[in-house]
């Protein structure tokens, strides 16, 4: 399948296959939230799954503004990965790194709460046929062209780390604006 996609277009498409996931994240959490929420206690830990409904708690139009500020976050690293390309300054493909390992195991968490809390989860159904199949890709590729090495990737992997207070900034935000 490589000869079908260059790197660059690998790389572009990162941004497309976010917004088409966070669509059904965005469609789908409040009202999945909304009938599903004795699971999470069920299955959870009260304190947890109290922390995870709170967290999550918020209309639509909210999230969206949440998902819009990590999707500026999102086509920055593209951006920077892009530019790398052609002028070679590593640390911009270190942050793409970074913000694609994070997308990828955010793909996986969908993955585990359907199967923990055995129903179909926000964000799951293009988790399994569009992220975690273009993360498989993406990687791929980069490893095959030698942009990459499973040092960088491990070197990467702590710095996700720092998504998190991106993430609930964003989410802040969005119940702050709306």
């Amino acid at each position: 399948m490589e000869f079908w996609f260059n790197i660059h277009t690998l790389i572009w498409l990162f941004p497309v296959f976010f917004i088409i996931h966070d669509f059904e994240e965005i469609i789908m959490l409040e009202h999945w939230l909304h009938h599903h929420r004795h699971k999470l206690y069920k299955r959870l830990p009260y304190p947890l799954a109290d922390r995870i409904v709170k967290q999550f708690s918020m209309t639509t139009a909210q999230f969206a503004v949440a998902v819009l500020v990590v999707f500026i976050v999102v086509s920055g690293a593209t951006i920077a990965a892009s530019q790398y390309l052609y002028n070679g300054n590593v640390m911009k493909l270190y942050v793409f790194i970074v913000v694609t390992l994070v997308f990828f195991i955010h793909a996986l968490t969908h993955i585990g709460q359907t199967i923990l809390l055995r129903s179909i989860t926000p964000g799951s159904v293009t988790s399994l046929f569009v992220i975690i199949p273009y993360s498989m890709l993406l990687y791929s590729s980069l490893f095959s062209q030698k942009l990459i090495t499973w040092q960088m990737i491990f070197n990467c992997l702590p710095f996700g780390l720092l998504f998190f207070p991106i993430v609930l900034t964003a989410q802040w935000l969005g119940k702050k604006v709306i």
